[in-house]
């Protein structure tokens, strides 16, 4: 098991993650990356398992950074571009803070699931999902969509991939640390039978 917990340009962020059973690598990866204003955010969960799931996964990272500040949805694209013709494709959530504006900005291919939990009890809804849209990263990708959601101090990003099993927010512990939920939220709900990653991003002073 993998697990990195940092405080970067007003994010405390961690993310705790496993390879699936019987395999020494994992195909799921993310990203944090701020710059002068804001943040961006990734999860990242290669097809299949093993190395090839793993490149496939850093040959996204790779792509992300070569204009981390670019908007999302011209990040998944040029994703896509550089994994036509590979070996294996990828799905993918990202998520752009802006501190200025106090927004998060989220897009995604494939089944990364994104959920943004408020810090004030009496905010209706108490928490938002990413609507996923089907497809994958270097195969077909649909007609994108981003959604901006407002965002406060104290309120906080979780990104997951499939090898995190559903139903994972009942019980969920907003007043820990990023690093215990993730933790907490790997030991309950990993399957076993896939690759699981958990990154909780919790906003600060924006």
């Amino acid at each position: 098991m993998e697990a990195v917990s940092k405080i970067q340009n007003g994010l405390t962020w961690a993310v705790a993650s496993a390879p699936m059973k019987g395999f020494a690598t994992s195909g799921d990866s993310y990203l944090v990356h701020t710059f002068q204003g804001g943040a961006l955010v990734a999860g990242i969960d290669g097809l299949g398992h093993g190395e090839e799931a793993a490149e496939a996964a850093r040959l996204a990272v790779d792509a992300i950074l070569e204009a981390p500040t670019d908007p999302v949805m011209m990040i998944l694209k040029r994703c896509h571009d550089r994994l036509v013709g590979k070996p294996r494709g990828v799905v993918m959530t990202l998520a752009c803070f802006n501190k200025r504006e106090r927004t998060v900005t989220c897009t995604g291919v494939g089944n990364v699931e994104a959920m943004l939990f408020r810090a004030d009890p009496q905010s209706v809804p108490p928490h938002e999902s990413l609507i996923l849209r089907r497809g994958v990263i270097g195969a077909r990708i649909p007609s994108l969509h981003a959604s901006i959601l407002s965002v406060n101090p104290g309120d906080t990003l979780i990104l997951l991939t499939d090898g995190i099993r559903r139903g994972f927010e009942a019980g969920l512990r907003l007043g820990d640390s990023p690093h215990e939920i993730a933790d907490s939220i790997l030991a309950k709900h990993a399957s076993g039978g896939d690759d699981a990653l958990v990154l909780v991003v919790r906003c600060g002073e924006l």
